[in-house]
């Protein structure tokens, strides 16, 4: 099986750029783990949710199929960075109290996936996997960001961004359904932050690769005037689409 990788060239601004996961997810999660011994953060990227489910859990260990990704992860003295594909993950049958899949659900091989998260997880386990969308500013900031997002790099979007469009409504988690809290991220930023995250998407990455130039430009003039002074700080918001899983047995 092929690994998709969107992310290695943009690791760098992948963990600059993105925004951070709200800690009170993370309580959430450990408080549905009857156990906190170990939790496996899948395609972590750079670490965001690994670092967050450190506080709670004894030992993380966070997986990505990027050596870049990882190179750029940061660090926390409970989390063990492993490079390994989310479908082979290496890890011991029945020893994961908790696992979680943050914006990366839909590149994976879904059955081979879910199969080896059947596998790794303790009677009783939690699995999480939660995605976002477009983030919401201002109507004038979002008419630009939504031009951006459809027309200027639209054409290169992967086809599995679909699944993120359609708030992974087409994924069933085949575990025990658990109704979930409602969460969002929400941070403030400057444009200069902001224009960061953008170019932090795969479609806006892929873009340069084949134009050899940066989408951003073909905004810049539309999006400078809907922000206002660029050291302005704004609030960005994303709602979370959270699907929680758990296996059956134990306690």
């Amino acid at each position: 099986m092929n690994y998709k990788n969107h992310f290695s060239r943009q690791s760098e601004y992948y963990a600059r750029f993105r925004p951070e996961y709200p800690h009170d997810l993370f309580k959430y999660l450990a408080s549905l783990s009857p156990r906190k011994r170990l939790a496996w953060d899948c395609a972590t990227g750079s670490g965001q949710a690994a670092v967050g489910l450190s506080r709670y859990f004894e030992k993380v260990i966070a997986t990505d199929a990027s050596r870049q990704q990882i190179d750029h992860a940061r660090e926390a003295e409970n989390v063990e960075y492993r490079l390994a594909k989310a479908e082979f993950s290496g890890l011991e049958r029945g020893s994961v109290d908790l696992i979680t899949v943050a914006q990366a659900l839909h590149w994976f091989d879904l059955d081979l996936f879910f199969r080896e998260a059947e596998r790794v997880l303790k009677p009783s386990g939690i699995l999480a996997v939660w995605t976002y969308a477009l983030m919401k500013v201002s109507p004038e900031v979002d008419a630009v960001i939504k031009k951006f997002h459809s027309q200027v790099v639209g054409a290169y979007w992967p086809p599995e961004r679909a699944l993120v469009e359609n708030r992974y409504t087409e994924i069933k988690v085949p575990l025990e359904p658990l109704q979930p809290l409602e969460f969002k991220m929400s941070t403030p930023w400057d444009l200069e932050h902001f224009r960061g995250y953008l170019k932090s998407w795969s479609a806006a990455q892929r873009f340069q690769t084949f134009n050899n130039s940066d989408p951003l430009d073909l905004i810049r003039d539309d999006l400078n005037k809907a922000w206002g002074e660029g050291s302005y700080i704004r609030e960005i918001i994303w709602p979370l689409t959270l699907k929680i899983g758990k296996k059956p047995g134990g306690p």
